[in-house]
Order: C-alpha cells, then sequence, then structure tokens
C-alpha cells in the first residue's frame, strides 16, 4: 500500500486475505497509511468469496443467516476504512445447483438490505464461471430486485466467460456501480488499461448513456506488469481516457 500511495495512487481497492485483517488494529494501521498520503478507499473485496455460494446460495438455511452475522464484519471493516461498496461473486457451479433464479435474487436482496443498514452497497460483479457471468441473469436481476440492487463491471471476466464485456455493461445499465479497468488481446484477457486491443471509447460512450458516475479500479494481477513504471503508464492512460 504505502509503496503505491508513495508514487502518486490515491484511491483503492481492498482485497482481504484472511480474518486477522478485519481486526481494528489492523484496520487503523490500513486507514493510517491512508489518511497519511490523502487516500481513500472505494470498495473491499472478501477473502470468503470463493465460499459464498455455500454461505448465501445453498438450501441450510442458518447457515444463511449465520454468514450474513458474518458479513457483518465486512461492512464494518468498510466503515472504518471509509468504503462504500463490497464485491459480491455470489453462486459458483450453478448448472448443478437447484436454487431458482428468484432464490437468488431473494437471497441477495437480503444481503443487500444487510449492507444497506450500514452505510454498504453489497454490489453483485459479473464473474467467470458464476451465475452472474451470464448478461441475461444480470439483466433479470436488475429487472427483478430493481433499486434493491447494484453491479460491479470486470471487463476480463466477461472476456474470461466467453461474453461481450459491452453487453454485460449494457445489463446492468444505471445500478452499475463500480468497474474493474483491465484490457486484453488473443494471448491474454488480463493485462492493463491500454496494453490490449479494449475499444475504451465504446465503453465510455456506454457509460455515458446510462450516466456512470462511479470510479474505474485499475484490478489486473500482480504477473500482469513488470515494474511500477508501467502501472503508472496505465495510470495515465485511465486518467486521459476518463477527463
Amino acid at each position: 500500500m504505502a509503496q503505491l500511495t508513495n508514487v502518486g495512487f490515491r484511491l483503492f481497492e481492498i482485497f482481504f486475505n484472511t480474518y486477522g485483517e478485519l481486526r481494528k488494529d489492523y484496520l487503523n494501521n490500513l486507514k493510517s497509511i491512508l489518511d497519511s498520503s490523502g487516500s481513500a478507499v472505494k470498495s473491499i473485496h472478501p477473502f470468503t468469496s470463493g465460499f459464498e455460494s455455500m454461505m448465501f446460495f445453498s438450501d441450510y438455511d442458518s447457515r444463511f443467516t449465520d454468514s450474513l452475522d458474518f458479513y457483518r464484519k465486512y461492512f464494518e471493516a468498510a466503515g472504518r476504512l471509509g468504503a462504500g461498496i463490497l464485491v459480491l461473486h455470489g453462486q459458483r457451479d450453478y448448472l448443478y445447483s437447484t436454487l431458482s433464479e428468484e432464490e437468488y435474487f431473494e437471497r441477495y436482496a437480503l444481503l443487500f438490505e444487510a449492507g444497506r443498514r450500514c452505510g454498504i452497497q453489497v454490489a453483485q460483479e459479473n464473474v467467470n464461471r458464476f451465475r452472474s457471468e451470464d448478461p441475461g441473469f444480470i439483466r433479470r436481476m436488475r429487472e427483478y430486485l430493481g433499486e434493491s440492487c447494484c453491479f460491479v463491471f470486470d471487463i476480463k471476466q466477461a472476456v474470461r466467460a466467453g461474453k461481450d464485456p459491452f453487453e454485460m455493461c449494457s445489463a446492468m445499465g444505471d445500478r452499475l456501480v463500480h468497474i474493474h479497468l483491465n484490457d486484453n488481446n488473443g494471448k491474454s484477457d488480463c493485462l492493463l488499461p491500454g496494453d490490449g486491443t479494449m475499444d475504451y471509447a465504446r465503453l465510455m460512450k456506454l457509460l455515458d448513456e446510462f450516466g456512470y458516475s462511479g470510479d474505474f479500479i485499475i484490478e489486473v494481477y500482480r504477473k500482469s506488469f513488470p515494474n511500477l513504471d508501467h502501472l503508472l503508464d496505465s495510470r495515465h492512460f485511465v486518467e486521459q481516457l476518463v477527463k
């Protein structure tokens, strides 16, 4: 974190990796680093994303209730850091599930409401191999829940799932609150913005059409860039893009 703030990054999404990182002392230290550089956290990402199928989208009702209680710890952590969004992956291996779409929507709505009460938006991300990989599902979710839902759009996840990223973005429409920016080409689906063939001009036009007013977070893997200079070049690209 300090390495990034030292070179001028000021807006972050925090990926928690273990329960200990939800402790107050850890969060206070992280907040101190952010405050000392004038930085802010936009969103958080649970380390339990891979377990959300079992936690929220199974037929075990008491586990759902307990999991809601557990996610309040994330809401508290987000509030302590000043973040307003929790990124949700949702249900994996959905093709083998007996849970209907309507049941999924209703479970999500309870989680969304629990977050809302804590001042946090629980935002469904489009994720490869998860139920949310399908633009049709996302569109039906928005139509069913109306203002009781919101979304995170990740370009690489749409490409990885073999879906049209522009169709996915359109499906989220005016309930889109957060964007993970990355790039792709014929060889890789996770490059720094500006390093691939993504049609960002088309994306920005689409976002303008439904009045997107959220932020843009560069989200790639550590192997996606050789050094900080490369990352800084991409930041400059994004800054020019969103002006």
